[in-house]
């Protein structure tokens, strides 16, 4: 008999606030241990919690993002649990009622377009981080009471590739669209894996097993890519799953079963007495949805269908919007956008690129931290948009060669000068006249007897090297196309 996988995530993001949920300590990664807290998210007796207006702002602009309803009335729940990094011994999060619901992500996977459901996007409250040592742990609650994003799929994946494939697409919304930083190096992004096995055909789920904190999603796949194979051979040998949480040792490679898994009346949910229901208004949503941006894959469809550039061209520009949005601008008056594109990618991203490995290099060796850094970017560019325009132009019109362009964009980066200004100056006007090249294509084929025998013998690639000659006496003015034409019509001559 075949199994197949059913995999669901619970995806928790933090949200780029400046204060944590439920009080005005600082949302700010590498402080000093127990440094941002106040008695608010210490959880100590007496005190009482007050919503952040932009992690509100920040959950309902999620919701709209990811496609899904926006119900006028949400509330807050507390969820009972006793861990060492929960100071209240209880989680402010939502249950029954959430900000968001019933929404969908669509994403590339295997040459298609899939999508996974969203159960929802419920905002609540991180925990404490706890650290252990050789002989003693510590907790440090400077994450505590931070604000946080459950973005929990339906049961809609069906393989690692696929999980990772979606993580990916849900992580660039995120980002993109300013909800989180999404840097899981620090923490901002971490994940609950579900998944189970069934007999392909069946519509069955069996027994849920979740991978409990996974910070990576090549980790995810990793987990997945073991665990999956696990199950399947378990349930072909007779056993029994049961519904368990599991880790997962990247070290190893394995998943180990830390608990049976605890139900929803174990964690005693109840509406939290201290918060007031959440009853948005139609102008504030309004607000709200009036600053949802372009969703990534939407902007590489449209790059691809307005401006007629290759998927690869298209996913540059998806994964760098600011990227896109300068490209964007100049290819609106350009007859060849295609054109544009590869010079905004393959010249000026990489001479960005190159110039901040540079600055990175001299920052770091004056003791700079990377958050510290001033490197290089689109805003410091010296010379306007328009000018990529030009330059393609004077490019398209013969005006210049593709290496004079080459010379003539490297002045541009260095001075910001207009292009033909540069052309002029340096005096790289291509040479089309018939007349001059024919002269140049005489002397090439005077000095090189060898190359011309050669050629007339049937080695036709020498032609190649006999233009190099020609290009060599005009000093790289020499229209190309046409010392090609009039070399083969010599040499046949």
């Amino acid at each position: 008999m075949e199994y197949e996988a059913v995999i669901g995530l619970e995806t928790h993001v933090q949200l780029k606030t400046q204060s944590k949920m439920w009080c005005g300590c600082a949302n700010q990664y590498g402080s000093e241990p127990n440094t941002n807290v106040c008695p608010v998210c210490l959880g100590l007796p007496g005190v009482l919690p007050v919503p952040n207006a932009e992690a509100l702002r920040k959950t309902v602009l999620t919701g709209y993002l990811l496609n899904c309803e926006i119900p006028r009335f949400a509330k807050f729940d507390r969820k009972s649990y006793f861990y060492p990094d929960m100071p209240k011994n209880y989680q402010l999060t939502q249950y029954d009622q959430p900000s968001t619901a019933n929404g969908y992500v669509e994403f590339e996977f295997q040459g298609g377009i899939s999508r996974v459901r969203i159960t929802r996007a419920h905002l609540e409250e991180d925990v404490g981080k706890s650290t252990h040592f050789e002989r003693h742990s510590g907790v440090d609650f400077n994450r505590a009471g931070v604000p946080l994003l459950e973005i929990v799929s339906e049961p809609d994946l069906t393989s690692a590739d696929m999980a990772y494939a979606y993580l990916n697409a849900l992580t660039e919304i995120l980002h993109q669209g300013g909800i989180s930083d999404c840097d899981m190096e620090k923490g901002m992004v971490r994940c609950d894996v579900n998944v189970s096995v069934r007999p392909v055909g069946s519509q069955e789920l069996g027994a849920k097993i979740e991978i409990k904190n996974m910070n990576s999603f090549s980790g995810v796949r990793r987990a997945l890519e073991y665990e999956i194979p696990r199950q399947i051979e378990a349930v072909k040998r007779g056993e029994k799953l049961i519904q368990s949480t599991r880790r997962w040792d990247d070290v190893a490679g394995i998943t180990e079963q830390m608990r049976t898994k605890e139900d929803a009346h174990d964690y005693r949910y109840f509406p939290d007495p201290d918060l007031m229901p959440l009853a948005p208004t139609d102008e504030w949503l309004a607000g709200v949805k009036a600053q949802v941006i372009e969703l990534p894959l939407a902007r590489k469809q449209r790059f691809m269908s307005d401006f007629g550039l290759p998927a690869g061209d298209a996913e540059v520009f998806k994964i760098n919007p600011t990227l896109g949005n300068y490209f964007e601008g100049i290819a609106k008056q350009a007859k060849n956008p295609k054109a544009v594109a590869n010079w905004v990618i393959n010249n000026l991203q990489a001479k960005l690129a190159e110039l901040n490995e540079a600055e990175k290099s001299e920052q770091g060796s004056m003791g700079l931290e990377p958050a510290d850094m001033k490197l290089s970017s689109l805003a410091d560019l010296k010379f306007k948009p328009e000018a990529i325009l030009e330059l393609v132009n004077l490019v398209e019109a013969k005006t210049i060669s593709s290496s004079a362009a080459q010379q003539v964009f490297a002045e541009m980066f260095a001075t910001g000068k207009a292009p033909a200004a540069i052309v002029q100056e340096k005096g790289l006007a291509q040479v089309s006249d018939t007349g001059a090249i024919e002269q140049f294509c005489d002397e090439a084929l005077a000095a090189n007897p060898k190359f011309v025998a050669d050629y007339k013998a049937g080695k036709v690639a020498v032609l190649n090297a006999l233009k190099g000659q020609v290009m060599k006496l005009s000093k790289g003015k020499a229209n190309p196309a046409l010392v090609g034409e009039i070399l083969e019509r010599k040499l046949k001559s």
